[in-house]
């Protein structure tokens, strides 16, 4: 058993051992899933999926919240599953080391983020990169550093589809927070200052897990609401059905080409 040092801040005391309770302990099979996987914040775009019949049932992954279906789609030939995972880094965490004990291996995750510049249109795409660490999931899977990073190799899936395409995209730093009512003018000056272009809630979570697990992972986002200035302009991101549908089909196109 590892003597751990008491530190100041708990989220400071990394401990790399096994855990108490391991994903795999937990799920019914460890080899269910094709071994790439899409997580896709957009929940009605997953349901359009269904409703259409391009995706089908695979899995059904449950909590306290209710169960949350897994699904599979076929992307020319390469089976894709597909899920939506939560909100905010500790559920999308479990969520991602769950189908990860199931076989996922290769991972896009697609989804929306606000923005720290007013001047990145909404509906503009984001290659992240890596995320600065404002959030306390990822200091259970990494040491304590300031970011963690996307893969590269799914960065390259990423910007390789967009470039193929002829789509402008930007590569970013996210600021990845837990608490998204306490974005205070003064906290979006300092990421501003330090290279992030975008807030949202799981990136820096979900790279650590990736990387604690030894997977491929990246992220793709559109930019959403405008949180640069004093008053929050929402920019009616959530209304952007098309986008997100694009999105969701750019991702699923980079998950078949890792």
């Amino acid at each position: 058993m590892n003597e751990l040092e008491v530190r100041d801040l708990p989220l400071l005391e990394y401990d790399p051992s096994p855990a108490v309770i391991e994903p795999r302990s937990v799920m019914e099979s460890t080899a269910l899933f094709p071994e790439r996987l899409v997580m896709c914040f957009f929940a009605e775009q997953i349901r359009s999926l269904v409703e259409s019949g391009l995706a089908r049932p695979l899995a059904v992954f449950g909590s306290e919240v209710g169960p949350n279906p897994v699904y599979t789609i076929d992307q020319e030939g390469c089976p894709i599953a597909l899920v939506q995972p939560g909100v905010g880094a500790p559920f999308s965490a479990a969520v991602l080391d769950e189908a990860i004990a199931c076989g996922a291996r290769k991972v896009i995750v697609c989804g929306g983020g606000g923005v720290l510049d007013r001047e990145i249109a909404v509906g503009h795409l984001l290659v992240l990169a890596d995320a600065v660490r404002d959030e306390g999931t990822s200091y259970h899977y990494l040491p304590p550093s300031r970011r963690a990073a996307a893969h590269p190799a799914a960065i390259g899936a990423l910007e390789g589809v967009l470039e193929r395409r002829s789509i402008p995209y930007l590569r970013a730093t996210a600021w990845t927070t837990d608490a998204f009512y306490r974005e205070t003018p003064a906290k979006v000056r300092l990421r501003r200052e330090e290279g992030c272009l975008c807030v949202e809630m799981e990136a820096s979570a979900l790279f650590a897990v990736a990387q604690f697990r030894g997977i491929v992972l990246g992220q793709l986002l559109y930019a959403g609401d405008d949180v640069s200035g004093l008053d929050w302009d929402t920019r009616d991101w959530k209304g952007r059905h098309d986008a997100r549908a694009h999105v969701l089909q750019l991702a699923l196109e980079a998950c078949r080409s890792l």
